[in-house]
């Protein structure tokens, strides 16, 4: 069977933190960041400098070279694509039923069992199978975001504390929930640094 994928939601509006060491110098688009970097890397500061995603904690590899104006030209956002009218044909052109979502058709394999239950619901199976798709996000939502945020705030602190007194202790925290117990332990880390893992564990 080919089931119908509903295209995904957007994704967050990037933005990056830049450090150098364990201090922020800058904050937001690609290009302010970047821009914050190539002044920091001129004027050859002393220390580490590291751009990280807000999102995923992790570092992120920016281009540098150049003007000021050049970095904003590189990381200008790109205009979206118009639609064409072969595309705009193609919509018009679906049969009746078809969902007007913009879907992607996949193989999906089941059991025989799966298939006679599917049969005896309301709408169809890809109707059903969509529906328990979206009850099962939804429910685990909750937990998908939280373990993102574990997941992110590690990467960030791996990149940038591995050698940080109580590294591994944090991390063991961490991943067991116990945010007291790792604010505790990062208490006499730079101010910095505490600031932004708790920032992306929030997220």
């Amino acid at each position: 069977m080919s089931l119908p994928q509903t295209s995904a939601p957007p994704a967050p509006r990037p933005s990056l933190t830049l450090f150098e060491g364990y201090q922020v110098l800058a904050r937001g688009s690609h290009v302010v960041v970047a821009q914050a970097l190539a002044a920091a890397i001129r004027e050859r500061r002393n220390g580490p400098v590291l751009a990280f995603d807000d999102h995923t904690g992790q570092v992120v590899d920016l281009d540098w070279r150049g003007s000021d104006g050049e970095i904003a030209v590189r990381y200008a956002a790109p205009e979206a694509p118009a639609t064409s009218t072969e595309e705009a044909s193609s919509t018009k052109a679906r049969g009746p039923g078809r969902p007007r979502l913009g879907v992607t058709a996949r193989e999906v394999t089941l059991l025989p069992s799966h298939w006679e239950w599917l049969a005896t619901q309301r709408g169809g199976a890809s109707v059903t199978l969509r529906r328990l798709v979206d009850d099962a996000r939804r429910a685990s939502a909750t937990a998908d975001r939280a373990r993102a945020a574990r997941d992110a705030t590690y990467r960030f602190l791996h990149a940038i504390g591995g050698d940080l007194p109580g590294f591994e202790e944090v991390s063991r925290a961490l991943f067991a929930d116990d945010q007291l117990r790792m604010e505790a332990l990062m208490v006499n880390w730079p101010a910095d640094v505490r600031g932004y893992a708790q920032r992306l564990l929030s997220t």
